[in-house]
């Protein structure tokens, strides 16, 4: 008979820690009470699809986190995280039976607004829901950097490296319809082995829209992106990466450390290129999902700072300041120590045991509060 996992209570707190962090990194960096639409395409914010408001067969859309509050509040909504120039579509044309509480003035369309089969509640090369019921495989969802969309790590035709949080990923598709983007991946990239079978996908998914590269021998014709060697600046860093003519495997993902990006050219030829591509954002090292994170979490921090606790200890005299804080600080250590023993002894903590421990508290407060002479 195989023994019962257990969690102590202190896995479950540090666990709600960890989660409460991450969610302040992803939600702290937009907005939660005023809907993004008057600012246009944000250039990246948490987004949202309701499935409840789609009309059944309708187009795809995505909602701010404000919205997602006061106008989708308790329906079906799939979390897309984060997503580049969006631009809010609650209750534009897409909705037609709702119309948006905080910002009802809308274009029927946004334009400009890029959509995939996120936006419908399924992800990856496979095109499966997250989570997903049907998979008992344990597995990770890593975004790409191009298409922004989720796959699988056993999807990505590579072993995923280590400190993978730290990197950025660009998938095999986006790969190939960016072929000069081979070159950078040859010298900037995470060394790695590719996956030789690539599990669980269908033949008509794998092989969708990727160019055929021309092959003699062993010798890989590099893409120009576009243009002759003639016309590329003296000092494009490219044409030099190019002219060395070191090579890799051109199939599975690609994962690029921290600060690959500084290392691109930022020529004028090659700026128009990544323009063309709708690539520019690779010369920004703002836009990436690191420095939004750390965006929002310095947001949480300068709200943490101005809580109202703070604003009353404001009010009050040096004393009364290091008396308040001495006792919250002692109390939650006390809270801790408390819970610290119900986790090493695995027993259940009940709503009668917090409340002896608040009364237990109050006691001791009368009791110090009586043996306490105040000099008149």
């Amino acid at each position: 008979m195989s023994e019962e996992q257990t969690v102590s209570l202190v896995d479950v707190l540090k666990e709600d820690e960890e989660l409460e962090e991450e969610a302040s990194a992803v939600l702290a960096g937009s907005d939660s009470d005023h809907c993004s639409y008057p600012q246009g395409y944000v250039k990246r914010q948490a987004l949202y699809a309701c499935n409840s408001c789609r009309p059944k067969g309708g187009e795809a859309a995505g909602v701010c986190l404000a919205c997602s509050y006061k106008c989708h509040e308790g329906h079906d909504l799939f979390e897309l995280y984060t997503k580049r120039n969006f631009r809010c579509d609650c209750g534009n044309r897409k909705f037609t039976e709702l119309q948006c509480k905080l910002h009802p003035e809308k274009e029927e369309v946004n334009r400009l607004n890029k959509y995939s089969h996120n936006f419908f509640g399924v992800y990856c090369t496979c095109s499966r829901p997250y989570p997903d019921p049907e998979d008992q495989v344990e597995d990770e969802m890593i975004q790409c950097v191009v298409c922004e969309d989720w796959l699988h790590g056993r999807h990505l035709g590579r072993v995923v490296p280590d400190c993978v949080e730290l990197q950025e990923m660009i998938c095999e598709l986006c790969m190939n319809k960016n072929p000069f983007l081979w070159t950078y991946a040859a010298h900037l990239s995470v060394p790695g082995a590719a996956v030789q079978v690539k599990e669980e996908r269908d033949a008509d998914q794998s092989n969708t829209n990727l160019p055929v590269k021309e092959e003699k021998g062993d010798e890989v014709i590099e893409p120009s992106c576009k243009r002759s060697r003639e016309e590329v600046e003296p000092s494009c860093r490219l044409m030099e990466l190019q002219t060395i003519g070191q090579k890799r495997v051109q199939s599975g993902a690609v994962f690029w450390p921290s600060g690959w990006r500084s290392k691109l050219c930022s020529c004028t030829t090659c700026k128009e290129c990544l323009s063309e591509a709708g690539l520019s954002f690779l010369l920004d090292e703002s836009d990436t999902v690191l420095a939004y994170e750390n965006k929002g979490k310095t947001n949480e921090q300068r709200q943490q700072s101005h809580d109202p606790l703070m604003s009353v200890l404001d009010n009050l005299n040096h004393v009364q300041q290091l008396e308040i804080i001495h006792g919250y600080n002692d109390m939650k250590t006390e809270l801790k120590d408390f819970l610290q023993r119900f986790a090493e002894e695995g027993k259940v903590v009940t709503p009668d045991d917090i409340r002896q421990f608040f009364e237990q508290q109050s006691r001791k407060r009368r009791r110090d509060d009586a043996g306490c002479f105040y000099p008149t």
